[in-house]
């Protein structure tokens, strides 16, 4: 593991900021790192408001795709929301089709199967658009390069709005509307939405043109937090503004079905990593192992009593991935062993009869081992498919975009990818994708890092500290949790192994420097191997971030340990 200290912002513009805000040097080097060096973008960063939201209309098309869908309305015509099986795409789906509902009622919704039509707009569901009298589809977290599926629906006096954030390839789909802040000739300044996002953009526009305010459209913020979250977008700009007040109503009054989802978690406030690990796989685990329908069921019903039933399904859907997950991770790490693989510079794995649905996952389980960029295959239908998983820094599209020959199609983003192939191609890909990776990854990304904002010492920590780091979250990439650095610590002699593979670490640590300082408790989740080099006294320099631990009552300072070293 290696620890990256990041540099320290410059002495004169921490000064300033930190006079203006009346904070200490620590958290004005916290916020000038995060690229916020004036009292405006402070107070924008610390008491983010719906106001601060873009106007929708600066996106490229949005005005035709709201013009298309009130002419729908005013012919009655029957409108298709479509989107993709994930969260991202099942709650964008949950979020256009339940607001469209609310005064229109000629809507469908529209979910590809994972196993027999595959990611994105597929020829089935317009197929199913045209047998049901539908002359317009609204496709969401998909469709920036479905070119010949838009002709297609084209032919069949169809009608296409795409809402996407994927990049776009050379040519754009000829649609009534393309909404993607990545389209080249789009000047929208926020550039990281979600494809949920995307969707929540749209529904802003048309309230905006039946004269509805942001506050109308607070009720469909948990949806938008959920596909932030899981689709690991930068929690920066508009991005922070929909996930903290998303946060806000999931943390007091979600719709049903996210409330069916989380009314056996114990916790009394959930945050954004609660929601990438409670809600977003559940309703993740519909589209993998069932339908996508499903999630879309859930997050659409406004009685209680039905969500439930819903949710328990889900639930189940979700044991069956987990054990289906573990099981093929074992077989998946036995071939890297077998095919002697250990020391490649990537992880190129196929078997026919792996799981589709939880192949993503297993990519992310093995990067985890082996840190390198990792493609998991199995078969659909003649073809393969695949997910592709990164490591921090090195783009896994750019990658796959130079081994393209091999390639049917792929799509994605920088760390995570999906694509098909033919299976005689398999092998070809696999060694080219290994020789393109081998090129052009520097050595330093294949050893895990721990990025760390700032070496403190611990008489620098105190409740006024955490106070204020509080006010950071929501957290999450481009805003993570602080990580500091504390050197020449010792364990006062409390430290012992914990779990029932002694795999943690319990320690209570002490820093010579700061006197005065009582200490404070620590965890170190994983780190039960280090238990030696704590022991009897040793000093060794830790890297962590600050909790607070809550028990019968009491509230302490914990200290979350990251990694240590002698």
């Amino acid at each position: 593991m290696r620890w990256t200290l990041q540099s320290k912002p410059e002495k004169e513009q921490v000064q300033k900021l930190q006079n203006e805000l009346q904070v200490d040097e620590i958290i004005a080097t916290l916020l000038v790192q995060r690229g916020i060096t004036t009292y405006d973008q402070a107070k924008t960063f610390f008491r983010p408001t719906l106001d601060n939201l873009h106007n929708p209309y600066l996106m490229k098309d949005m005005d035709k795709a709201v013009s298309r869908i009130e002419k729908a309305i005013e012919n009655g015509e029957n409108i298709l929301v479509f989107g993709d099986y994930d969260v991202d795409g099942t709650t964008a789906v949950s979020l256009v089709s339940s607001y469209l509902k609310s005064y229109y009622p000629n809507i469908a919704t529209y979910i590809p199967n994972r196993y027999d039509e595959g990611y994105g707009i597929s020829y089935k569901g317009i197929d199913y658009a045209d047998d049901n009298g539908i002359s317009l589809i609204i496709a969401l977290d998909c469709g920036i390069k479905s070119i010949d599926h838009v002709a297609y629906a084209n032919a069949k006096n169809i009608d296409f709005i795409i809402c996407d954030h994927h990049r776009p390839g050379d040519e754009l789909p000829n649609a009534i509307a393309v909404l993607d802040p990545k389209r080249d000739d789009c000047s929208y300044p926020y550039y990281e939405l979600c494809g949920c996002g995307v969707g929540f953009k749209l529904i802003q526009a048309l309230a905006e043109n039946r004269n509805q305010s942001i506050f109308d459209l607070i009720p469909y913020l948990d949806l938008v937090a959920t596909a932030i979250a899981a689709d690991i977008v930068p929690i920066t700009g508009e991005n922070r503004v929909l996930a903290k007040f998303g946060l806000e109503v999931i943390n007091s009054n979600p719709r049903p079905g996210i409330k069916a989802l989380i009314q056996n978690v114990k916790k009394k406030v959930l945050t954004i990593t609660d929601v990438v690990f409670i809600i977003a796989p559940r309703i993740n685990a519909a589209g993998r192992i069932k339908h996508g329908n499903e999630a879309v069921a859930l997050l659409t019903e406004f009685d209680l009593e039905q969500a439930e039933i819903f949710a328990s399904e889900i639930e189940q859907h979700n044991a069956d991935r987990k054990d289906l997950d573990k099981q093929i991770t074992v077989e998946a790490l036995a071939q890297i062993e077998n095919n002697n693989e250990k020391e490649n510079f990537t992880t190129v794995l196929y078997q026919e009869n792996w799981h589709k649905g939880v192949i993503g996952i297993v990519a992310s389980r093995l990067t985890e081992t082996y840190y390198r960029p990792t493609i998991v295959f199995t078969k659909s239908g003649d073809k393969l498919a695949a997910s592709a998983r990164s490591v921090k820094d090195f783009d896994v599209y750019n990658a796959l975009e130079a081994c393209s020959e091999h390639l049917e199609q792929f799509g994605g983003h920088m760390y995570a990818a999906g694509m098909t192939l033919k299976e005689e191609n398999y092998q070809k890909f696999k060694d080219a994708f290994e020789k393109e990776v081998q090129k052009t990854i520097h050595p330093d990304l294949l050893i895990p890092e721990i990025s760390v904002d700032l070496e403190i010492n611990f008489s620098d920590i105190n409740p006024k500290l955490i106070r204020l780091l509080s006010q950071f979250e929501p957290f999450g990439p481009q805003n993570m949790t602080p990580v500091f650095m504390t050197k020449n610590v010792k364990d006062t002699g409390y430290a012992k192994p914990l779990g029932k593979d002694n795999e943690h670490l319990k320690l209570f640590v002490k820093q010579s420097r700061s006197i005065g300082t009582e200490g404070f408790g620590a965890i170190g989740f994983g780190l039960g191997t280090k238990l030696d080099a704590v022991k009897n006294q040793k000093p060794f320099d830790v890297v962590y971030c600050i909790d607070e631990n809550e028990f019968n009552g009491n509230v302490t300072i914990q200290l979350r340990l990251k990694d240590l070293k002698n």
